[in-house]
């Protein structure tokens, strides 16, 4: 996939696309995306996806603070194993904010882009306060030679897909079903800091993670069996989202005890894939009776990991 940081340098051709934020590009964005490329291919065109480096609730909202399911790197990486040939990155500001859904598809989808066929999806909307609908979208394209097209819509075994309910379902500690919703499992980056050394005196040295981008969506309180990639290399680990009440010290953290691994890795980027959740956050009275908890959560995660493939494949 090609990106496109600056539309004002496309000058390659006519494409077929479509366009919106594709927040964890999940299955049903996979899904149109498929769409997408068939439809293109059908016309002798090549498929393009027009997105934004960040949030239009941003600009529309001053005071809007976006949870996010990927950063805009972590989007990007998604988007190109779609297939789709071209990524359009537009910036998302009060000017493009004001434009009506006819001179958005008029000045920016065909003078800017020669955009020849626009896919919809079932219930997006653009356009100067989303005002209008995909008839006039139809209508507006019809006028300069664009032909609009409606997509189909998806749901994945009687569940809505969209990233809201992804969201809600990490935010829930559900990272099973959020993953059966993205095609993926949710994943964190960051890079490992210096940490308390508490999990170290009893037995179960941990990472502690600095989250890389600010607004990720971050899950419920408590215990996740996770895998851990450093370097390229999976391993089997456990997580802890928490306070860590058991030593009262209040501070919010995400740590991860890797099994069978003693390396240095301090200051060195590490991703976590969330599989499922194993416990709810609590306070224990004794860091003794806490490392007995944490042998049982080892031995679960452990199960948890063996049965569950990494790979969950996408289905759409």
């Amino acid at each position: 996939m090609k990106v496109i940081d600056d539309i004002k340098d496309w000058d390659a051709g006519a494409t077929a696309a479509t366009i919106g934020f594709f927040d964890g590009v999940h299955l049903g964005h996979r899904y149109l995306l498929a769409e997408l490329r068939r439809l293109a291919a059908a016309r002798g065109l090549p498929s393009a996806v027009i997105t934004f480096s960040r949030h239009p609730r941003i600009v529309l909202q001053s005071d809007y603070q976006p949870k996010m399911l990927n950063s805009f790197d972590e989007k990007i990486e998604l988007l190109a194993e779609t297939g789709v040939d071209y990524a359009f990155i537009m910036d998302f500001t009060s000017g493009l904010a004001a434009l009506s859904a006819d001179k958005f598809i008029k000045d920016i989808l065909r003078n800017h882009l020669n955009i020849k066929m626009l896919l919809i999806g079932y219930d997006h909307r653009f356009g100067y306060k989303r005002a209008e609908g995909f008839e006039k979208y139809a209508e507006y394209g019809s006028e300069c030679g664009i032909e609009v097209v409606s997509a189909s819509s998806f749901s994945n075994a009687g569940a809505a897909v969209s990233s809201s309910a992804v969201r809600r379902y990490i935010e829930a500690g559900n990272v099973a079903m959020a993953a059966r919703l993205l095609g993926y499992d949710y994943r964190l980056k960051g890079h490992v800091v210096g940490g308390a050394k508490i999990g170290r005196s009893i037995g179960f040295p941990t990472a502690n993670i600095a989250v890389d981008e600010a607004f990720k969506v971050i899950p419920l309180y408590g215990s996740y069996a996770v895998w851990v990639v450093i370097d390229g290399h999976y391993m089997k680990g456990m997580l802890y989202v928490g306070s860590r009440p058991t030593v009262d010290d209040g501070v919010p953290s995400i740590e991860v005890n890797i099994f069978d691994f003693s390396d240095d890795i301090y200051g060195k980027e590490v991703m976590v894939e969330f599989v499922e959740f194993v416990r709810s956050d609590e306070k224990f009275a004794s860091l003794e009776e806490l490392a007995v908890q944490m042998m049982k959560d080892k031995s679960a995660v452990d199960k948890i990991l063996d049965e569950k493939s990494r790979y969950i494949k996408y289905k759409y």
